[in-house]
Order: structure tokens, then C-alpha cells, then sequence
């Protein structure tokens, strides 16, 4: 694992675009052979996205050949509404990249059959080879993706009903009124975000310290999910010095020695 320790969420953004960046170029895709990306939604994602539009603007990188498969929709919410990962997406990143509307991929939080909505994301997933960089936030207490707290290591996309603290967390998108949460939503596992080739996870502010001490510091454990990615032989967290307020000073030292002259 490496801990990437940036001085503040907009050094953070930039560090993780770069790196995205060069990921893609570097794998020179083709519509034959394309680049397959795994993306978030939520606040931390926000500036990365940001410098990724700006980016393609400036023509430093192209999406013509980026298949993208999102983490998570809530169920039941329009895809118009606002606050549906589909309108947070389209109007984030999406709407202002040069990637095909056929490449991309989100969860359909209203399919008549759930189950079977998942089972034919992972279906997807498989036919476009893997995911190669899966970008994921995390939460305050340690979920990734909509994997709460004991939720299988193991697990794959589905159907899962969102608990207490995530739902209040979230209804400050909904004009801070938990009714208007959904209660249930749609997403990848936490082993389908491990069998991608990397992944990249992003963590800012003093309310995700805890969560990446035990990313980073505890065992692995179904109470904190985010900890499964220390068995991934190719993870990344970049966060900003508020995020980690909670690791000790030798692990804090440690981290920023060693990546002191890495890109």
C-alpha cells in the first residue's frame, strides 16, 4: 500500500488527476483495447473531476477510448434528480469530457429486477476485461463504495439497504432531511473493487481520520471494509494532512519519507 500525504484537498485533487492522467496515457488505449476506469461519487471526487475536465480540455488527456464503470446509485431516485449519481456524473464530469456515452456505465438504481442488475454489471465488468484503476472515496466509518460496516470482503455488486449514519450523512445533498434519503441502494463489492489491477482511494478532512488509520494501520476486518485494501497488491490512498490526524507519528514519518521523491 502506499499512503500518498498531500498538504491540502486541492494539492490532494491534483495529485490524484495527475496520477490518473498518466495512467491513461501511459496504457495508450484503442477501441480495441481500452482503458477501464472505476469511478466514485461524493465530495472527495469532486476536485479530482475538476482537473480532469480541465485537463481534457487543454487536451493533456482523452476519455475516446475510457470504458467507465461507476460505483454505486441509490434506488428508486429518478436519474434526473439531482442528487442521483447520474446527474452528479453528467454534470461533475461527463458532460464536459470527450467520453463516449457508450462507454460509460452506471448502476440502474430503477430496474425492474435489482438482482439481476447487478448480476449483469458484473457481467459487464468482465466483458470489458477488468476494471484497470477503481477511484473510490471513503466514509467515516471505514465503507467504500456503499459497503458498510460488516459487509463481506468478498461481496460483489448488489442490492444493500444503507445504515443510520450513512443515511445522515448523505441528507446534507437533501436538504438535511433524512425522509428524503433513499433508504436502499445499488452497488459494486467490496471484492469487485479489489479485482481491479489498482485502485485509488481519496480521503480528506479530520472526519475520515479514523477511517484511514484503520485503512492503513489496523487489521483487516469486516468492521472497517476500507481495510481490505491492504491485501491489494497495487492500493493507493492520497489524502490531505487533516485526514491523518489519527495515525501515529512513526507511520505519519514513515509514509512521507518514502515517498518523498516518488511521482
Amino acid at each position: 500500500m502506499r499512503l500518498i500525504i498531500e498538504k491540502d484537498y486541492k494539492a490532494l485533487s491534483e495529485w490524484a488527476a495527475a496520477y490518473v492522467i498518466r495512467r491513461i496515457n501511459a496504457a495508450q488505449p484503442t477501441a480495441a483495447h481500452p482503458f477501464v476506469l472505476g469511478l466514485p461519487t461524493g465530495s472527495s471526487p469532486e476536485g479530482m473531476y475538476a482537473c480532469l475536465v480541465k485537463a481534457c480540455k487543454e487536451g493533456k488527456v482523452t476519455f475516446r477510448h475510457v470504458v467507465t464503470f461507476n460505483m454505486d446509485e441509490y434506488v428508486g431516485l429518478p436519474e434526473s434528480h439531482p442528487q442521483s449519481y447520474h446527474s452528479f456524473m453528467a454534470t461533475n464530469l461527463f458532460n464536459h469530457i470527450d467520453c463516449p456515452k457508450e462507454n460509460i456505465h452506471i448502476l440502474n438504481g430503477n430496474a425492474k429486477n435489482l438482482e439481476e442488475e447487478c448480476a449483469s454489471y458484473e457481467k459487464k465488468i468482465r466483458e470489458a476485461g477488468g476494471i484497470d484503476l477503481f477511484i473510490g472515496g471513503i466514509g467515516p466509518d471505514g465503507h467504500i463504495a456503499f459497503n458498510e460496516p460488516f459487509s463481506s470482503l468478498r461481496s460483489q455488486t448488489r442490492v444493500k439497504t444503507l445504515t443510520t449514519d450513512t443515511i445522515i450523512a448523505n441528507s446534507r445533498f437533501f436538504d438535511n432531511d433524512v425522509t428524503k434519503v433513499p433508504k436502499h441502494a445499488l452497488t459494486v463489492g467490496v471484492g469487485t473493487v479489489m479485482a481491479a489491477r489498482e485502485v485509488l482511494i481519496l480521503a480528506n478532512g479530520h472526519n475520515k481520520a479514523r477511517a484511514v488509520r484503520a485503512a492503513v494501520e489496523g487489521p483487516v476486518t469486516q468492521a472497517w471494509t476500507i481495510s481490505a485494501l491492504q491485501t491489494h497488491p497495487h492500493s493507493i490512498i492520497v489524502v490531505d494532512e487533516t485526514a491523518t490526524d489519527e495515525l501515529k507519528h512513526g507511520t505519519y514519518k514513515y509514509f512521507k519519507d518514502i515517498e518523498k521523491d516518488n511521482l
